[in-house]
């Protein structure tokens, strides 16, 4: 576990901290004062914090504790750790803020009560609670993290039946809201909680669509090369265009290059620091998929198969696009061939990048032990490196085949055998 690692861990953990305290504001500052009402485990908790009178932090921990335990059955305790801190801290949020915001009721002498801080304004108070929590479980996602709830109910759901992840968060969020009319009997009740799953769910895509919203620059410079190498420096690929000026008949390269939009700025200066007089023109790119970017999410359309042949997933260990073409030329036909990307290993970040420095027998064995998958290694002379079997009980195998139709013949013959 190298330091770079620890530090980046401590970076996700200290966001997803940022994140809970800003969705426990909007519950309490926002939510409970004005008896609001939202989807997931803190709508459950409201609503029995108004039938009862018991904390929300009381029911939120009880709620989320039963489903962790589910969760760590069935999905394993890797995917929870975050997700267990960040309820902890979520519930010890939760009381706190509530001590802060107390006052004493003018109507009941001796009890407490929590403070309306934008008066009678039940409307913006469900605006900027829906907001703050939006903003916060965007936060928790954006650094592997989760507030729990319905969250851990949908990846339990997913594991086993073919329901989107959304549709199962939807199903449970309408449920919980529409609830509350058995509470207040009061349909404006319901209709404010919707609104505020509405305003919760836009503010949760925009945060995260914002950080991978991408920027085109095509550049004409009297130095292409110099600004070439310095945006692949970046770890920005470069596609170099011939172009013409019309109006001197001079032959000119054009650069063209996608980045993202937190980096522009960083691109702008760059550019004028090699060509002042460069003319660059920059245009919004809506979405931008592939290597370096994200991946292209819809689902092919798949043509019947052939009831004995099994499409097994088979990893090629690198994002070399003509790497991956050429094993899925070799072995489409009977494999799911995958990149380093497409099965979760990406190599941008801290913990994945050591993957690539490694020798191709450590590299198909890293993918074996920590995502499950037969992996091979292809070299520049064609020789495959296979590796099969289970990694943690060190029953796997790794053999070296001639080249691509060795190592399928192999494959086939092993599934022979076993049928």
């Amino acid at each position: 576990m190298t330091k770079s690692y620890i530090l980046h861990e401590l970076k996700d953990y200290a966001l997803i901290s940022v994140g809970v305290i800003l969705y426990a504001m909007g519950v309490t500052v926002f939510m409970l004062p004005y008896s609001l009402t939202t989807g997931g485990v803190a709508g459950v908790a409201s609503i029995v914090y108004y039938a009862t009178g018991i904390e929300v932090q009381v029911t939120y921990i009880f709620i989320n504790a039963a489903l962790l335990i589910a969760a760590i059955k069935v999905l394993g305790l890797r995917f929870c750790l975050k997700t267990i801190y960040a309820v902890f801290f979520m519930t010890f949020v939760l009381w706190l803020l509530q001590r802060i915001v107390e006052v004493p009721d003018p109507n009941h002498p001796g009890e407490m009560m929590l403070q309306k801080f934008i008066g009678d304004e039940s409307f913006m108070a469900c605006v900027l609670g829906a907001i703050l929590c939006g903003i916060g479980v965007a936060v928790c996602f954006e650094n592997n993290g989760s507030t729990g709830g319905t969250d851990i109910i949908a990846a339990i759901v997913n594991k086993y039946k073919t329901m989107s992840l959304g549709s199962v968060i939807m199903a449970c969020d309408v449920v919980i809201i529409s609830s509350c009319y058995f509470i207040f009997h009061d349909w404006f009740r319901v209709i404010y909680g919707f609104v505020m799953l509405f305003i919760c769910s836009t503010t949760i895509d925009y945060w995260m669509r914002r950080r991978h919203q991408s920027v085109q620059f095509m550049i004409f410079s009297r130095n292409p090369d110099a600004i070439a190498d310095a945006i692949v420096k970046m770890h920005h690929g470069v596609t170099m265009l011939d172009g013409q000026g019309w109006f001197t008949h001079t032959d000119r390269k054009v650069i063209v290059s996608v980045v993202r939009r937190r980096e522009q700025f960083m691109m702008q200066r760059m550019i004028k620091s090699i060509d002042p007089y460069a003319f660059v023109s920059m245009t919004d790119a809506s979405g931008v998929w592939g290597e370096g970017f994200d991946q292209i999410k819809v689902t092919a359309k798949k043509k019947k198969e052939d009831k004995n042949k099994k499409n097994a997933v088979l990893v090629c260990v690198t994002n070399n696009t003509t790497k991956i073409d050429t094993a899925q030329t070799a072995l489409g036909e009977y494999y799911d061939i995958r990149s380093l990307l497409q099965v979760g290993c990406d190599t941008r970040k801290e913990f994945y990048s050591v993957v690539l420095g490694q020798e191709p027998r450590k590299r198909v064995a890293f993918i074996k032990k920590f995502f499950g998958f037969d992996a091979f290694y292809l070299a520049k002379d064609g020789t495959a490196t296979l590796v099969q079997g289970n990694y943690d009980q060190a029953e796997y195998d790794i053999t070296q085949h001639e080249n691509l139709e060795a190592m399928r013949k192999y494959l086939e013959e092993k599934k022979r055998k076993k049928r």
